[in-house]
């Protein structure tokens, strides 16, 4: 089934346009263009799929939300469930949760925040890395594009579902170098060998969320399974800011200290640290 994707500013062309008007239904994910044609007050895809018009002004006037076609018929790309999860029309798009972003997108682009997260630990041609939390994949298959291969975990099934929807997340499902886990990363973690991984990129949910995924009990996991002089990358979230008077920063630090990590750092640019797991365990 053939899915188009329309973001406001789209839709806004096809209601000033005569006759048919070509334009971008994959989120830019590509350059490509398709020809949408007028007839009266109906909108043709190239599927055949006929939209009317007043669906097309609703678009138009949404600018926070974005709409696929698909099967003939017209869906906002969000899902209400325990909670409310939409895709947002940034390019690429990133996931909200209550109102919540996976990805930074104040001066910088979902693409460029997960570029700053990999470059943090720079996996490499034949590395294994851990994604311990996939989202939209954009994290996993930057790394992949790099030659490691990837193991990427997902708990939250409305997240997987808004993931095989997103053109940007395709990688993901057909890429020979990623395999999609799905399970809470704290539990999953436990079921592979110790040393298993060259790099681990960890980038949670807030702490409010899933507080487990910060304890030291999950970090000496992750500890476990890391290689001997492998890397480690935390996004921990703007560095200044206080969760319940306390630094998050400095704790999640102070927590991969008591786990084993060495040469922990903090990495502005992708509000995160990094660590090594040492060449040689110390002694405990």
């Amino acid at each position: 089934m053939n899915v188009y994707f329309l973001r406001a500013q789209d839709a806004r062309r096809l209601l000033f346009a005569r006759g048919g008007a070509r334009v971008n239904l994959d989120l830019r994910k590509t350059g490509r263009t398709w020809l949408i044609e007028i007839r009266g007050e109906r909108f043709i895809f190239p599927d055949g799929s006929e939209v009317d018009r007043e669906i097309v002004e609703r678009i138009a006037k949404d600018e926070g939300n974005l709409y696929f076609i698909a099967g003939g018929r017209v869906f906002k790309a969000a899902i209400a469930g325990e909670h409310f999860y939409k895709l947002v029309p940034t390019v690429p798009p990133t996931i909200e949760i209550n109102g919540i972003r996976m990805h930074r997108t104040k001066g910088v682009t979902p693409l460029e925040d997960t570029i700053n997260k990999i470059n943090a630990v720079k996996p490499g041609e034949g590395e294994i890395v851990l994604d311990t939390c996939m989202g939209l994949g954009y994290t996993a298959i930057e790394a992949a594009k790099r030659g490691a291969y990837v193991m990427t975990v997902e708990k939250d099934p409305n997240v997987l579902e808004l993931a095989k929807l997103n053109p940007w997340s395709r990688e993901l499902f057909h890429s020979q170098n990623i395999q999609v886990i799905r399970g809470d990363a704290f539990d999953v973690v436990k079921r592979f060998r110790d040393g298993t991984f060259d790099v681990i990129i960890h980038d949670p949910p807030r702490f409010s969320l899933a507080g487990h995924l910060y304890s030291e009990e999950f970090y000496r996991e992750l500890f476990r399974v890391l290689k001997h002089g492998g890397r480690i990358f935390h996004y921990v979230g703007n560095p200044g800011k206080r969760y319940r008077r306390k630094d998050l920063q400095r704790g999640v630090m102070e927590r991969l200290r008591k786990a084993g990590f060495a040469g922990i750092k903090r990495v502005e640019e992708a509000l995160g640290v990094v660590a090594r797991k040492p060449l040689k365990s110390a002694s405990r």
